[in-house]
């Protein structure tokens, strides 16, 4: 199994939002300075980190290291925080 950081920013939208692309971080704490600096920016932003494997498709449940926005969706509150 693999370890994988992202982070997810989101861009204001007619009536909501929209996700950007992904953004790959070697390290939770690179995730974290990543999504501060985009936090400035942008509306919404998430870090979080996620094991599984590439070539199965297999991934464990997402562990958040990071949020910002408001209105966040409620299904973030059902993540675990790394």
């Amino acid at each position: 199994m693999a370890t994988f950081y992202i982070v997810q920013s989101y861009s204001a939208a007619k009536g909501g939002f929209t996700a950007d692309s992904p953004v790959p971080a070697q390290s939770a704490n690179q995730a974290v300075r990543m999504a501060e600096r985009l936090a400035e920016r942008k509306p919404m932003v998430l870090a979080f980190v996620r094991e599984g494997n590439e070539k199965t498709g297999e991934y464990d449940d997402p562990k958040l290291l990071f949020t910002h926005g408001n209105n966040l969706p409620e299904e973030l509150d059902e993540l675990e925080w790394a």
